[in-house]
């Protein structure tokens, strides 16, 4: 019984429950008249997955390296306001409006590896606090809607290939890549080795500091490329479009469901993305049934409960028993070590 319950993966787990989750919600849109399959409602869900997205691909990384990133929907509204206020509706700014938008992204980025890493300070506080510091000046500097996307930019949003959003092509690019970063690259892998065990990986000679700081950098910068994808979809930039859309919460609880653990050091993209699909389909489906907000944020609650608690109890049945020596070392105090 271990046995096979080690063998299955929090991926296969996850990918399950968006199976399931597709299953039930066509059920539940066809018993409301509704086609569940229908490309104006794939649209809306690939469309949320994509926003979504961006931001949990740079949360896993961040998540992985032992760290947290709740200062996320601060930027995405920035990167909206900024970019809005470049372009001005003139199409020969919205170069120099993505560029100014995704550096000042990767500012904030490394404003956050740099105070985890070298004040020591955990990344809960410290993306807390930068997170306040532009929500400050966001709502000291715009009072509304700053800015406006020329029709080029916005087609952005509006273009699709078939029955997908460009935007969902880009974001599955970017999922693509930073699959490749974990696997093939050493930034990869010491990642891992320092959401392990940091003084571990320092021990062996890793300069524990680079690839935290590299986590937040990316994770910044995917969060303003969220935000000027929100510019091109809504044609103004919004200083309140990311706490409005409680990208921080919710790209952590969708990290967490796909099966990455908090603590680091175990996780993957791959399963990030289902989570964030899983959340897409929900928010769908109760959109077609017209629940109650309220109550759709307890059927999340419900969902990331039940999933941390079903990784938690099979990471106990699938931990192999320990014998001889290494009873020994547990025994053994750290000093001894």
């Amino acid at each position: 019984m271990r046995g096979r319950l080690g063998a299955v993966t929090s991926t296969t787990i996850v990918y399950a429950v968006l199976l399931l989750a597709v299953v039930v919600g066509a059920i539940l849109t066809a018993a409301h008249g509704r086609n569940f399959f229908s490309v104006g409602n794939v649209d809306n869900i690939l469309t949320t997955t994509s926003i979504l997205g961006f931001i949990a691909i740079g949360q896993t990384l961040v998540i992985l390296g032992g760290s947290l990133d709740l200062s996320v929907p601060f930027v995405v509204s920035l990167a909206s306001v900024v970019g809005g206020g470049i372009m001005a509706g003139d199409p020969g700014n919205i170069v120099p409006a993505v560029a100014v938008a995704l550096l000042i992204g990767a500012a904030v980025g490394l404003a956050n590896g740099l105070i985890v890493t070298l004040l020591h300070v955990h990344g809960f506080i410290a993306t807390l606090g930068t997170g306040l510091v532009i929500s400050g000046y966001l709502a000291s500097n715009y009072k509304g809607s700053h800015g406006s996307a020329p029709r080029d930019f916005r087609l952005l949003d509006a273009t699709r290939i078939g029955p997908v959003p460009i935007s969902t092509l880009i974001m599955i690019g970017c999922a693509v890549a930073a699959i490749l970063m974990l696997r093939r690259t050493r930034l990869g892998h010491h990642l891992y080795a320092v959401g392990g065990n940091a003084e571990v990986a320092r021990l062996s000679g890793l300069r524990t500091p680079v690839p935290v700081v590299a986590a937040h950098v990316i994770c910044s910068s995917l969060a303003a490329v969220a935000g000027l994808l929100l510019l091109a979809r809504l044609s103004v930039g919004n200083p309140t479009i990311g706490s409005q859309g409680g990208y921080d919460l919710m790209s952590i609880a969708a990290v967490v469901l796909g099966g990455t653990l908090l603590a680091g050091g175990k996780g993957n993209i791959a399963g990030t993305l289902a989570g964030v699909a899983i959340f897409a389909v929900i928010d769908n489906v109760m959109g077609v049934m017209q629940i109650n907000p309220f109550l759709r944020d307890v059927v999340r609650g419900v969902v990331i409960v039940v999933a941390v608690a079903v990784y938690a109890r099979r990471e106990i049945d699938a931990r192999p028993p320990r014998f001889g020596r290494q009873l020994v070392l547990d025994a053994e105090p750290e000093e001894v070590r």
